[in-house]
């Protein structure tokens, strides 16, 4: 179970989204577990995932306590991979990002083939998620569904708003600043790739997807167009 399952959109939208997921046991295996979630995330480099990180810590790009709003606007926007590996120090879920269905399977073969002994998930559509297992070499354990919102739904954000915000499993990024970095990009305030950081630094948990995102506040911007 992971909540970047209630990641809103239908199969065909998480095309470019491909989370995968190494956790040790609380009990079982997780007092030794620090140096092979680091070798997990090591091993997903070379396969140029979008995002890493880890629910302590956050991921490749976060927040600053002692930077101005106006200082926030003009940071740098590079992702610091390396600060991430380097910074878990205890036992913790972590992820690798990717945004296309053959590196996600070439890392997932990394990872049999290395056998940390972790438990290991995928988060995507099922097909997509059944297809890197097979490329893999391995069967699929299990499954799990997210059934989607209930209630008054005529409530809830625009499908562009959820998109984005529930691309951050803890809920972390606001329906409010989903929405101003649409109006921004619209209105050509900022670039689809400046919002983008903005939103990435507010997710907690590290399973932002910046090029999925990206790619929804272009769609947003070309049906002004």
């Amino acid at each position: 179970m992971t909540n970047t399952l209630h990641r809103y959109g239908d199969s065909e939208s998480f095309y470019d989204d491909y989370l995968i997921f190494a956790s040790p046991s609380s009990g079982k295996n997780d007092a030794d577990s620090v140096p092979k979630l680091k070798a997990f995330l090591e091993m997903a480099l070379p396969f140029h995932p979008v995002n890493i990180g880890d629910p302590v810590h956050g991921g490749s790009l976060r927040p600053a306590r002692d930077l101005t709003t106006i200082a926030n606007w003009k940071r740098d926007m590079t992702p610091d991979f390396r600060a991430v590996i380097d910074g878990i120090n205890e036992p913790a879920s972590v992820v690798a990002i990717f945004n296309n269905q053959e590196a996600a399977a070439q890392f997932l073969k990394t990872v049999v083939e290395a056998d940390l002994g972790l438990s290991v998930n995928i988060s995507a559509s099922v097909e997509g998620a059944n297809q890197c297992c097979q490329a893999a070499g391995i069967p699929r354990h299990s499954v799990g569904y997210s059934l989607g919102f209930e209630g008054a739904v005529e409530k809830l954000p625009n499908t562009q708003v959820l998109t984005l915000t529930t691309m951050c499993g803890h809920g972390m990024i606001s329906a409010s600043l989903a929405k101003k970095m649409i109006d921004w990009v619209k209105e050509g305030r900022r670039t689809p790739e400046q919002a983008v950081t903005y939103m990435t630094r507010f997710c907690s948990c590290g399973v932002f997807n910046p090029l999925r995102a990206k790619r929804i506040l272009e769609d947003a911007r070309k049906k002004m167009e």
